[in-house]
């Protein structure tokens, strides 16, 4: 295995991240469980739902980006802390609110940490481990989402088996306080990226300050659109499925709280299966091939399982390919963001591109839920996330192969 080939202060960074991403994936995923109650409970519309899902969303991007400026310039380590403690208090105060327009507000401020969470995480992976592993690291960390997101899942059978809904909803979200217990293991355990602290002795030395526009500059614009772009389509056909799943399962195929979990176990291990695979696939024949050979696959899952009229049965065992594309698209994400950028910019760059994905991208569960009433919740899923696919696909070979490449080194 890889990872026996790496330092014990490597494999407490690896540790750090995966944990970091698991509980943003969670406290970002339990809300999805959570919609269907909520229109019981207050009757809040689709349009609200996909209001609420669309600013979190959104927030997180401008956290992403900020979170990206902050680690240039006072360290990787520090910034993560913050967002952290940042998300964990704001999905707790989620708990407490008492209608649509409070809970829009918690979620949006719970927003600015998780975007700000990958953000560093994914940098912080990118500069501590060696380029040979970087796309299977940063595939193993973007697995974890699966791993938190199964976790909210369980959550949620939980508190629905042992509490009245009118609770369980609350309860789910006065747990996420729990991922703040992640900041006393990263304050001890988590050594600062090397790569930052020889770019922030070269700028002391030189009387340097980061500055990321440069991300703007001539020579990376083309880089950062292009990159944007792609993330965009990720993460919109992505999300679109994500957020709205658990209720098209609920509502459209008319599954129990159980049933609608069990689907969802099903896609999530795929998703786990997807992360992995796509990790070491993405150091095997390159991150560009891998992209496009996710997306394509994700197409004609996504299609059939929304679009097309299938059994139940078939829609169960459908779920593990469209978990396995629908997540391991992602898996190389981090490493090629990473290397697309120059060492005094990383963060920044990092930060804005995929993030400014998941601004665009959160426009899709808002444009689903509006349409849905029209065409149908799994009509609107499926053309959405398959279009966002291919975006995917007219973009990714504009940019540069990177796979192997030392950070630091210019990208051909």
């Amino acid at each position: 295995m890889w990872i026996g080939e790496i330092g014990k202060s490597e494999r407490r960074t690896l540790t750090a991240a995966f944990l970091g991403y698991a509980v943003d994936a969670f406290d970002y995923m339990v809300y999805t469980f959570l919609i269907p109650t909520l229109f019981l409970v207050w009757g809040m519309t689709k349009a609200e739902a996909g209001y609420i899902a669309t600013a979190s969303l959104v927030s997180s991007a401008i956290g992403g980006w900020a979170a990206g400026i902050l680690a240039d310039k006072y360290g990787r380590i520090r910034v993560l802390q913050w967002t952290v403690f940042w998300f964990a208090i704001f999905t707790c105060l989620s708990g407490f609110t008492q209608n649509f327009h409070q809970l829009l507000a918690t979620r949006t401020l719970q927003g600015l940490g998780m975007g700000g969470e990958w953000a560093v995480g994914s940098v912080l992976i990118s500069e501590t481990i060696a380029a040979r592993h970087r796309g299977k690291a940063s595939g193993l960390v973007q697995s974890s989402w699966a791993f938190g997101w199964a976790l909210s899942a369980v959550a949620f059978w939980m508190a629905y088996a042992y509490l009245p809904q009118e609770l369980a909803w609350k309860v789910l979200f006065w747990i996420g306080i729990l991922p703040a217990l992640l900041i006393v293991y990263v304050r001890r355990n988590v050594d600062e990226s090397p790569v930052f602290l020889q770019e922030k002795q070269r700028r002391q030395q030189q009387e340097q300050a980061s500055n990321f526009l440069q991300i703007f500059s001539k020579e990376l614009l083309g880089t950062t659109i292009l990159a944007s772009l792609l993330a965009s389509g990720m993460q919109g056909a992505y999300y679109s499925v994500t957020t709205w799943l658990p209720t098209f399962l609920k509502t459209e195929r008319h599954l129990s709280v159980l049933g609608t979990s069990s689907y969802l176990l099903i896609l999530i291990a795929g998703s786990f299966a997807g992360y992995l695979t796509s990790a070491w696939l993405s150091d095997a024949i390159g991150r560009r091939k891998c992209f496009a050979l996710f997306a394509a696959a994700g197409i004609a899952l996504v299609l059939a399982y929304t679009k097309f009229s299938i059994t139940d049965g078939a829609m169960f065992f459908l779920g593990f390919p469209l978990g396995f594309f629908l997540s391991g698209i992602f898996s190389g994400m981090g490493a090629f963001l990473a290397e697309l950028y120059p060492n005094s910019v990383r963060g920044s760059g990092q930060g804005f591109c995929y993030n400014f994905g998941r601004a665009i991208g959160s426009v899709c569960p808002a444009i689903i839920g509006l349409t849905s009433n029209t065409y149908g919740l799994g009509a609107s899923i499926g053309v959405v996330a398959a279009g966002c696919y291919l975006l995917v696909i007219l973009t990714v070979f504009a940019l540069p192969e990177t796979r192997g490449k030392e950070l630091g080194q210019a990208v051909a």
